[in-house]
């Protein structure tokens, strides 16, 4: 029992940084391949670490994540610009290990751009 919960934690603490850096590093992300994207946004989440679009394109879901809450609203998007239902443009990179997720540099809505980055 306690090799088992050994060898439990163990794995967890190697997961952890490799999980982190996957989250975290913007490295992952390909700024040659670029996503320009009029279209509604599905689903959304206005929330930290990072807020979240989920759009369609060519028969496929999208996620595109957006900058952590605190720099949205400084720069000016609020939750209500990123609901359900909304039209917005997105200009991103294509991440390198799952091309269905993408990092925002700006969005457009109500004709307003907002840079993210």
């Amino acid at each position: 029992m306690v090799i088992a919960r050994r060898i439990v934690v163990a794995a967890a603490l190697l997961a952890a940084p490799a999980v982190a850096l996957a989250h975290h590093g913007w490295g992952g992300f390909d700024t040659a391949k670029v996503l320009d994207h009029t279209g509604l946004i599905a689903r959304s989440t206005y929330a930290n670490p990072h807020g979240t679009l989920f759009m369609a394109k060519d028969g496929r879901e999208m996620t595109i994540e957006l900058a952590p809450v605190s720099r949205m609203e400084a720069r000016g998007l609020k939750s209500d610009d990123v609901a359900p239902g909304k039209s917005v443009r997105v200009y991103a990179y294509q991440n390198v290990g799952n091309p269905n997720v993408y990092r925002a540099e700006w969005v457009e809505v109500g004709g307003k751009r907002i840079e993210l980055r």
